[in-house]
């Protein structure tokens, strides 16, 4: 998996979430479904946590997601 591969699951577990997750929420979700690919991905294994936090950052930039709070944070579709 590439940097830009993460916008998808991103999204994915926000809407599976009913609209709104948490950083925990979404790298389990993550995880759980995408083990194999990261673990496929060479060195993605140990940097794959970033790499979710940059696509959460780029889909704010595009206006297709929003974060809330410090720390752990949610993020969410836009209102």
């Amino acid at each position: 998996m590439k940097r830009e591969d993460f916008k998808k699951p991103v999204v994915d577990a926000i809407r599976l979430n009913g609209g709104r997750a948490t950083i925990v929420q979404i790298a389990k979700y993550i995880w759980d479904n995408y083990e194999t690919d990261i673990r496929a991905a060479g060195d993605v294994l140990y940097t794959w946590q970033y790499e979710m936090r940059w696509a959460g950052q780029a889909l704010v930039d595009e206006g297709k997601i929003s974060k809330t709070g410090r720390g752990v944070g949610v993020w969410h579709f836009p209102s």
